[in-house]
């Protein structure tokens, strides 16, 4: 039974005779295809990712499983749309609080809120903070360190997937975006809480065995955000 998410951190809204996206109860999300040859190039990226055997398994982990693509009939009568079928990364989490955001040419992290989309990997690097003296009981310097520091925590992830932009010629991400989710688990919980993805994938291109150094130095510039916070 398909249902339309809560929260949409992808995808477009549903318009006339185009299904917006949907979700089902077994973990999985449906994005419709973009037009412009937009949705063909995610297609075709989620393939070609999904099935190289150069991408280890601890970078995968970064990447929305690809289950195929999948024709919905829209209930207008329409016809049947493409729909590319991920992994449900925003409603899988039980207690996940999710706010998404959509900042242009600038980067806004909340370290009140329990989810970040961050845009701008290739923009201006002007950062925006916003803080709260309490998150569910917990002040803002055990939250930012519970979330951000850690060996599971938001910059021990940024710094593993740095590690592979580093070296992967595979791919050069264009337009892609960063989504953190934070899981509300309790303080004596000996897990990770945090869910990093990257999102968007439309105007990836081929890498020609060239680095990414675009991608990579924005991500450095995001590491060295985060870093701050931990330091201050």
């Amino acid at each position: 039974m398909f249902q339309i998410p809560d929260h949409q951190v992808a995808g477009h809204k549903a318009s006339k005779g185009i299904i917006g996206p949907l979700i089902d109860n077994s973990g999985r999300f449906y994005k419709p295809l973009q037009s412009n040859n937009r949705g063909s190039k995610e297609e075709s990226f989620y393939k070609k990712f999904s099935s190289n055997t150069e991408i280890p398994n601890h970078i995968r982990k970064f990447f929305p499983t690809y289950y195929g693509t999948q024709h919905i009939e829209a209930s207008d009568g329409s016809g049947q749309h493409p729909h590319l079928v991920l992994e449900d990364i925003v409603t899988s989490p039980l207690q996940a609080s999710i706010r998404s955001l959509h900042p242009q040419n600038e980067w806004l992290l909340y370290t009140s809120t329990s989810l970040w989309l961050v845009h701008g990997l290739m923009t201006s690097h002007t950062y925006t903070v916003s803080n709260s003296n309490d998150v569910d009981g917990e002040s803002d310097c055990a939250f930012a360190q519970r979330v951000y520091g850690g060996p599971n925590g938001v910059l021990a992830q940024l710094l593993m997937l740095k590690k592979w932009f580093e070296d992967q010629t595979l791919f050069h991400f264009y337009s892609c975006s960063v989504l953190m989710v934070y899981e509300k688990i309790k303080p004596n919980e000996d897990r990770s809480c945090v869910t990093i993805k990257l999102i968007d994938f439309a105007h990836v291109v081929d890498g020609q065995g060239v680095i990414d150094h675009n991608f990579l130095g924005g991500l450095c510039s995001l590491i060295k955000f985060v870093s701050e916070i931990l330091d201050n």
